[in-house]
């Protein structure tokens, strides 16, 4: 994102205008090579432009492995997060109305609820699920929280449009598609009716006001898992280099501690240690899971990291695919070799403790085949 702000303020990069409401945000989109599929639909109001954010009219965010870009009808601008791997999320605006030059403006002041205890300490990202209050707690109002891939179904996607099947017999339902669960301080009751396995939106918005007609609830699965290990990956490289830059590594034990805790969280989560299991199978209404998949890149036998299970779990081989992104080949060196290996003892087979039980045989050693033949500048002994 910071270069196509460069380009555009250059001259060397011209975004086209759509009049019917969109904006400029397809070519954005197209430039930064978000896809549309990836679109979900948020109704709560957890946004710099929340005023115009409603169950009729939610704010719409798109992603890949490193850009996110949040649209917001009749809104002011559009809302841009890119990863830095080394300093961590930086937050851009481009204004909404037509200009002859439109500007990508950065905007830390963004950083007042993207760097915090809910971003672990980093510039980071956030998403998360309001609930209802729980009839008879001491709690009056309702909360909203962070949502990951450990989260269960029925904790999630409070405030947010869900489309897909979460199963046909009632044994798993989420929170989505419940608009009175839209206000995080006084949200409304636990609804079920008329709110799971929700194929298309017409009736509740219009929803020909954006780009893509669905809400994919593998897209949402698939950004709650990202936005957390985007948070630990940045948050590692963050205290190995100011252990590095005041001497204390690789020597003092006690700031070789701290890294080892770190990068043990970031392996097991890496190994979706503590996955939430799906009581049915899901599927999506949009074509995002098989273009997510058809990224690639693939061993001999033609499997990735990004291939969904949506049976049991999220992915069919369980280690994360943001392997392959900045935020980890980015790490100083001294926190990827340990996260190395970390993850080479659990895959060979040594690290046989309860948080990898999940784990079978055969998922440790798919996973080890797939890095191998898929990963640049592994260390020697992860061909042995």
């Amino acid at each position: 994102a910071g270069q196509l702000a460069e380009k555009l303020d250059q001259g060397q990069v011209k975004l086209a205008f759509a009049n019917n409401g969109t904006g400029y945000l397809v070519s954005l989109l197209k430039e930064l090579r978000i896809p549309i599929e990836s679109q979900v639909l948020v109704f709560s109001r957890t946004s710099i432009q929340a005023k115009h954010i409603s169950p009729r009219t939610p704010r719409a965010i798109y992603f890949n492995d490193d850009v996110s870009v949040g649209f917001v009808q009749y809104g002011e601008v559009l809302e841009i997060t890119s990863l830095d791997p080394v300093k961590g999320v930086k937050m851009y605006t481009l204004d909404a109305d037509q200009l002859p030059k439109p500007v990508m403006a950065r905007r830390d002041d963004c950083l007042q609820c993207h760097q915090g205890p809910a971003t672990l300490g980093i510039p980071g990202l956030l998403i998360s699920s309001v609930h209802p209050s729980v009839a008879g707690a001491r709690q009056e109002h309702g909360s909203a929280y962070m949502t990951d891939h450990r989260s269960a179904l029925n904790q999630r996607f409070g405030g947010w449009f869900v489309t897909g099947t979460s199963g046909t017999h009632g044994e798993q339902f989420h929170q989505g598609n419940n608009p009175q669960l839209a206000d995080p301080i006084r949200p409304g009751p636990e609804l079920r009716e008329g709110t799971q396995n929700v194929i298309e939106l017409s009736d509740r918005l219009d929803i020909s006001r954006y780009p893509a007609g669905s809400s994919d609830i593998v897209a949402m699965m698939t950004l709650e898992h990202q936005v957390r290990m985007t948070n630990l990956l940045v948050r590692l490289g963050w205290e190995t280099r100011m252990g590095l830059q005041e001497g204390k590594l690789p020597s003092d034990e006690k700031a070789k501690e701290v890294i080892a805790n770190i990068a043990e969280e970031v392996t097991g989560y890496m190994l979706f240690s503590g996955e939430a299991a799906l009581q049915e199978p899901i599927s999506g209404t949009s074509t995002f899971s098989k273009n997510f998949a058809a990224r690639g890149p693939r061993d001999s036998q033609g499997r990735s990291l990004r291939d969904f299970d949506l049976k049991t779990r999220l992915f069919r081989y369980p280690l994360s695919y943001m392997i392959y992104s900045a935020a980890f080949d980015q790490l100083p060196k001294y926190a990827r070799e340990v996260i190395y290996q970390d993850l080479h003892g659990v895959l060979s087979g040594k690290g046989q403790a309860k948080p990898y039980a999940h784990l079978s045989s055969e998922d440790r050693q798919a996973i080890l085949q797939i890095v191998r033949a898929t990963k640049k500048d592994l260390p020697e002994y992860w061909s042995n």
